[in-house]
């Protein structure tokens, strides 16, 4: 039997469903989602064996023009970087028209030379199939892609054909990741994101894109882990936001993300958050490392 193995990244402008795809390919939950844009933040691996077969996707963040801040500037660097370490592309577009977001994600396409395929996602939102047309007339007549997909991420529906593709437009080669690995991320990455997902599902529009999470303490025993954590926000205003009155949002942040963090350890675990201010982290590279931000790495 042939052996097939690459990396496949996938890339598209921000809100488009990159992270709920990369979850139902895998067919279980690895990066963070959200409704809202630029939840994803950093290069993320995940892992699908089947077989023979290999592949091994790297969720981005959203590419986008007005990175006017330098977390959002660094993100969208993270993500075209990766363009030249794959083997295929998923351009992941939105059921709605061709935007001047989407042109941008085709022009960093075209400055590699590696094949990409079109998928389309959220169809399952759409009144009438037959409303797809354009759109697929549109694509097909760029010449940018070897295949164009409709799916729905969320539904399921078109991924396996999507994931038969893949697999078979693979480079032969050995497989680089055990069978039975999902990630090369550290358990400390993904509670981190597990939080933060929590806290931009109960937040407003604004805070969430000034706040992240660090792992102070990570303490394990074969029955526990005892995790502590900041929440470093940037103004005093948005602290308020984030813990709530008498304390109540950030009590209910905790409980949801220790459930989802037990599912992942299989053990039980004990979560303690704090709410911090530090002005500006986001908006310069010390301020990012004084974090521990780094796009590039779970």
């Amino acid at each position: 039997m042939v052996t097939r193995c690459g990396y496949v990244a996938l890339v598209g402008r921000p809100n488009v469903g990159k992270s709920t795809l990369l979850n139902h390919l895998l067919r279980q939950k690895l990066s963070i989602t959200s409704r809202k844009p630029q939840t994803t933040r950093h290069v993320l691996l995940g892992v699908d064996t089947e077989g023979d077969h290999q592949a091994i996707y790297v969720d981005t963040p959203g590419i986008h023009d007005h990175a006017r801040r330098e977390m959002n500037r660094q993100m969208v660097r993270a993500a075209t970087a990766v363009l030249a370490d794959v083997d295929l592309v998923l351009m992941v577009l939105d059921r709605d028209t061709w935007t001047p977001a989407d042109e941008l994600v085709l022009e960093h396409l075209k400055a590699h030379d590696v094949p990409c395929f079109a998928v389309i996602n959220k169809v399952d939102l759409m009144p009438r199939k037959d409303a797809l047309l354009p759109l697929i007339a549109e694509l097909d007549g760029r010449g940018a892609f070897e295949e164009i997909f409709p799916v729905s991420a969320l539904r399921g529906a078109g991924l396996d054909d999507l994931r038969r593709a893949v697999f078979a437009r693979l480079p032969e080669q050995a497989h680089l990741f055990p069978p039975d690995q999902v990630t090369d991320s550290s358990e400390r990455f993904l509670v981190s994101e597990i939080v933060r997902e929590k806290l931009m599902r109960r937040l407003g529009d604004e805070v969430p894109h000034h706040l992240t999470v660090v792992i102070d303490a990570y303490d394990e025993t074969p029955t526990l882990v005892d995790i502590a954590a900041t929440v470093y926000v940037e103004r005093s205003g948005q602290k308020r936001i984030v813990i709530g009155q008498g304390g109540e949002r950030i009590k209910q942040v905790g409980q949801e993300a220790r459930e989802d963090v037990e599912r992942l350890l299989e053990k039980r675990v004990m979560l303690r958050l704090w709410v911090k201010v530090r002005a500006g982290w986001s908006q310069t590279a010390a301020g990012l490392r004084r974090v521990g931000y780094d796009p590039g790495s779970g």
